[in-house]
């Protein structure tokens, strides 16, 4: 696979994309979007990849919308916005992508976070982040309303209270306010102790069966929008295949031997 903006690695089972769009510093144009769900799409069907890490070549993570690119060939006629919110599919398409890809995501973060870099974070798995990162939603400051998924995911992750502080302000939160509401895990010194603990994070995750991985996340997501009930049957459901997995018996084969399981994912 080749991409114009993203630089993908893929090692020991843990895939690691990399937005490489540096002179706009990420900003998301359609292509840019496109290319993103693209690899995400991709990454969920491969057996070779069991986590995936997302970071930022730029010199912070992300600027945000491309506004030049969002608006080009907008016309100001009657059909003109419905127009323009067709022809933003891949904006949506990305963040539903990261969501909706089997493989866990750990989002490493560096710098400002901006617009549509917070809403491609809230639909990852995990966040971890610099003491240097900041983050914001900036929509309302240009006049329009958040539509790719953080007034969706946020309140999920940090509760009402920090979504909608964070989206009728339109401040910018430090990586320590972040942390406290629970929108990262962890703040970490600089980029190369982020990367090191966004690696070790993906290694723990290969180290399990990467079914019972895949169906876990699968019952996660179901989850947040029903009921306890409906959720564990869901997850019911997904035991009653995985003990017919050879990735169970192995499990309890390395159990009786006292060693390390060795996972297929079969």
């Amino acid at each position: 696979m080749t991409y114009k903006f993203i630089e993908l690695e893929i090692k020991d089972y843990i895939a690691t994309v990399t937005m490489a769009r540096e002179k706009s510093l990420n900003a998301l144009s359609l292509e840019f979007a496109a290319e993103i769900a693209g690899v995400f799409k991709a990454l969920g069907s491969m057996d070779e990849v069991r986590a995936v890490i997302l970071k930022s070549k730029a010199r912070i993570f992300c600027a945000g919308l491309d506004l030049i690119d969002a608006a080009g060939g907008f016309t100001p006629t009657a059909r003109g916005p419905f127009d323009m919110i067709k022809k933003s599919q891949p904006l949506f398409d990305c963040c539903n992508a990261i969501e909706e890809c089997p493989k866990p995501v750990i989002a490493a973060v560096h710098g400002k976070c901006i617009g549509g870099g917070l809403h491609i974070i809230s639909a990852c798995d995990i966040r971890i982040c610099t003491e240097d990162a900041s983050f914001c939603l900036k929509e309302p400051k240009i006049g329009l309303c958040a539509d790719m998924g953080a007034l969706q995911r946020l309140p999920l992750i940090i509760g009402q209270g920090y979504t909608r502080e964070i989206a009728f302000t339109v401040g910018d939160y430090s990586s320590r306010q972040a942390e406290k509401m629970g929108l990262v895990n962890n703040v970490y010194a600089d980029q190369t102790a982020l990367y090191a603990a966004a690696r070790q994070l993906a290694v723990q995750i290969t180290e399990n069966s990467p079914l019972a991985i895949e169906c876990t996340k699968e019952v996660l997501n179901f989850s947040r929008y029903t009921s306890v009930s409906e959720g564990m049957v869901l997850a019911i459901q997904k035991n009653m295949f995985l003990l017919t997995t050879d990735d169970l018996k192995e499990a309890f084969t390395a159990f009786m031997e006292k060693r390390k399981p060795d996972f297929k994912g079969k």
